[in-house]
């Protein structure tokens, strides 16, 4: 565990819900500083008592729009002018949207980069001009594990999160040249979190999303953001399905690449209920503020083993299949629009 660190600051992203609010409790019951940064006022004051009350330092919500460079810069400044420092940044807001690309609308599309690309590079200009003024600090990257194995039907958001991942390596090389020893730029890459993520998600595949099993704890990926703090990383996967994943997908990229795809096709897409098109939280955030999604992903460990156990073996089986030849996964698939349309209807009717 962390200590605790007394005038720590904490700057957050995407601190309304999820992963980020996940964040902010627990850098708050450590008696952090937090500075909570979303899209959504009313949401951030509830995280803000919530934080107070788990023991934070101070803690202060600043309604930010990530998008915009100079809300972002304005964000920074206040966190320094009320604390005097950033000791850790955390990029973490992000939107995503589902569905062939293009079926995507395109500004939807362009969105989804311009939060989740752009909003994390103002971020990381930001917090490292901070970082390197006062020498030291942390920024961690939430990327995802689909920035290692990307899956169909979800490519901005899947773009998007390489991205992050190829941004923090650029960014240790020129901390690494400039002689900031003390000043640390780690990505965090989780597997399935258990947040309100996919309901928020702009949708145009015609079916319902669904997490992908194994899914873990948000406050699973607060631990490892803690942990990071105290012993920073290259990079940290969180939950063992993402370390397997990139792993797999490093040694046998073909495989690995049609299994995933087959999986998503079968396990992140619902196969029996439709969803009408969607806009989502991409342009403008939804109502609500919880840290779960309701997925299960509070499940006991044995649970989480045996779902971990039951999606990499319909990954690999999946892979097997494609490998033998027997049922070739173009054929098994047909092209998930295809199907789709088929089965499901541009109307939503089975």
């Amino acid at each position: 565990m962390v200590p605790q660190a007394e005038g720590g600051v904490v700057v957050i992203t995407g601190a309304s819900s999820g992963v980020g609010r996940a964040c902010a409790e627990a850098f708050a019951a450590r008696g952090w500083h937090v500075v909570l940064a979303a899209r959504r006022a009313e949401e951030l004051n509830e995280v803000a008592r919530r934080c107070r009350r788990r023991g934070a330092g101070r803690a202060l919500p600043v309604p930010t729009e990530v998008t915009d460079a100079a809300a972002v810069d304005r964000l920074a400044q206040e966190a320094v002018d009320a604390f005097g420092r950033i000791d850790v940044w955390i990029n973490n807001a992000a939107v995503a949207a589902f569905g062939a690309l293009d079926e995507i609308p395109a500004d939807v599309c362009r969105k989804v980069i311009d939060t989740d690309v752009m909003g994390y590079v103002y971020g990381a200009r930001a917090a490292l001009t901070a970082m390197r003024r006062q020498g030291s600090g942390t920024l961690i990257n939430v990327s995802s594990v689909v920035g290692v194995a990307p899956v169909p039907y979800n490519a901005p958001y899947a773009l998007a999160k390489a991205a992050v991942r190829s941004l923090g390596t650029s960014l240790r090389q020129e901390l690494w040249l400039e002689g900031h020893r003390d000043v640390h730029v780690c990505t965090m890459l989780p597997a399935t979190m258990d947040t309100p993520f996919f309901e928020s998600a702009a949708n145009y595949s015609g079916r319902k999303v669904i997490p992908m099993a194994p899914v873990y704890t948000p406050e699973r990926a607060a631990r490892k953001a803690l942990r990071l703090v105290r012993s920073p990383r290259r990079e940290a996967y969180v939950g063992p399905a993402a370390a397997f994943l990139a792993l797999q997908t490093k040694l046998t990229p073909r495989l690995m690449e049609k299994g995933l795809a087959y999986q998503m096709n079968r396990a992140h897409l619902s196969r029996t209920e439709s969803a009408p098109d969607t806009v989502g939280s991409v342009p403008h955030p939804l109502p609500g503020g919880a840290v779960r999604g309701g997925w299960a992903g509070g499940r006991r460990t044995a649970g989480r083993r045996l779902a971990t156990a039951a999606v990499l073996t319909g990954a690999a089986y999946a892979a097997f299949r494609v490998a033998g030849g027997r049922a070739p996964l173009s054929a098994a698939t047909q092209g998930s629009r295809r199907h789709r349309v088929r089965r499901c209807g541009r109307n939503g009717a089975w």
